[in-house]
This record gives C-alpha cells, structure tokens and sequence, in this order.
C-alpha cells in the first residue's frame, strides 16, 4: 500500500521517526527524512532542518519536491529543554510544515502526527487548548508563553493536546479537506526511545512506571511505525481526524478508572 508513494518523515535520526523511514522504505516508499541531526546511515534522502522557527520551516520546504504522498510528523522533543522551544517544536513548527506541505501533497494524501497519551488531559484543559490552538501562523512562542504563565513542565503534554485538538480541526479545515487530505494521530504510551530517560525527568519515574506497569512493558519503535505508516496507506483512506491509540491498552485502561468501571 505504499509501493511507489513518496513520503516525508520528520525525527529521523532516531526513535520511532528512524524506524518508521526504515520501514517504509522496505514497503517500498521514497522516503525523505528531516532532522536536526543526520541519521546514521539509512538510504532515504536527508534535509537538515530545524521546526523551531518558521525560518527553518520555510527552509525544510523550499527542498522538498513538487509532490508528496504523505507527511509523517514524527519529530519531537521531550519538554525537557522548556515549555517555549518545546511548543515551538512539538506543535507549531509541526502544525507550519504541514500547511506549508498541504499544497505538494496529492489529492487523497495524509498527514500523520504523531502525539501522545500525555496530551490526554485536552478535554480538561480545553479552553487553554482551543485558545492556543486558534493562533494562526507561526507566533512569537516565548511572549505567548509569558502571557499565558506557562511553566516548563507542562510544555511536553500541553504541546500534544493542542496537537490532538488541532488534528481534529485540521481534518475539516479546507486546506486539506477540499483536496482530500486526510488528517489523524498516533497517541503512543511510553516507548523505549533515546528520549525516554528525558521523560522520566520531566513527566517523574513515577509516572512512567505507573503507565509501563498498567500494560506489562514499554513499546517500542517498532511497535509504533507500522501504525504511523498504515495512516499514510490508502488502507486508511476512510480514517480522517481521528486518535489511534497505540499504547497497549494504556488509555483504555486510564479511561476504565476515570469512568468508574
């Protein structure tokens, strides 16, 4: 299903981005990946490029080809470097490329995001979300930061509610909806990548262990790529601006306890 399709894969260098391009590559796909970083080895193209800055999003773009199939975005950071440069990274560095790339995507093409079940708190923290959600273009993070009193640690689950809020908009949002691009996430639980120790500063052991323990181990990369790339198959051409959950039951199970039953 993804024979002969060219696809972008952001966060290359390593983690679930590296084991989604190797993948896809063995499916058959073009890959070109996108990094901070140059991966080690691999056969896919490479751009050196940074989503923190829309200068650095309008460069990633002005070298990508005329036509994509479909977009992964799988870079992220793990909040462990602050709330601004976080946000500016994990949503609206995201949120920049993929508009940018709207219009080099085919007809029926994908967007994929890769989020988290940190961002499961968007339905309680909905107002704060849906405001932040609602800033157009690339905004100056670091004064959005201090007008709204962000603090450091909430920058990596506020950064993936605001992207499973704007996933859903993104689906019906005519930039992508009139030329059938399809729109969804990917909501991984803790997963063995080289940032997992970074999220065991940030989110505390406690919580990670909490959420290992709930499904018997942590995921792996490659647990979560073939899911990413499915969302980028036209097997999936009925899925639009939806969440898949691919966390071992870890949300069903948060789900279960909050509801009581």
């Amino acid at each position: 299903m993804l024979f002969g399709k060219t696809i972008l894969v952001t966060g290359i260098a390593s983690g679930i981005g590296a084991r989604t391009a190797e993948l896809a590559g063995q499916m058959g796909a073009e890959v070109i990946g996108v990094d901070v970083r140059e991966p080690m080895g691999g056969s896919a193209a490479f751009i050196k490029g940074d989503l923190s800055t829309a200068a650095g999003v309008a460069d990633i773009v002005a070298q990508l080809p005329a036509r994509l199939d479909a977009l992964a975005n799988v870079a992220g950071l793990s909040g462990s470097t602050g709330v601004v440069s976080t946000l500016a990274v994990n949503f609206y560095g995201l949120r920049a490329l993929s508009e940018a790339v709207a219009p080099r995507l085919r007809e029926g093409g994908a967007v994929v995001n890769v989020a988290s079940i940190a961002g499961y708190g968007w339905r309680a923290n909905l107002e704060r979300a849906k405001s932040l959600t609602s800033i157009e273009g690339f905004p100056e993070v670091a004064a959005l930061v201090a007008e709204h009193g962000l603090r450091d640690e909430e920058g990596y689950p506020l950064s993936k509610e605001l992207l499973l809020l704007w996933t859903m908009h993104a689906a019906h949002q005519p930039l992508f909806k009139n030329r059938g691009i399809r729109v969804n996430a990917v909501s991984p639980g803790p997963v063995e990548t080289p940032i997992l120790k970074q999220f065991r500063a940030v989110l505390g052991d406690a919580r990670v262990d909490s959420d290992i323990t709930r499904v018997g181990r942590a995921g792996t990369s490659a647990d979560i790529a073939p899911a990413v790339l499915f969302l980028c198959s036209d097997g999936a051409r009925w899925i639009n601006g939806a969440n898949l959950a691919v966390d071992g039951g870890l949300e069903a199970s948060i789900n279960a306890e909050v509801l009581g039953f």
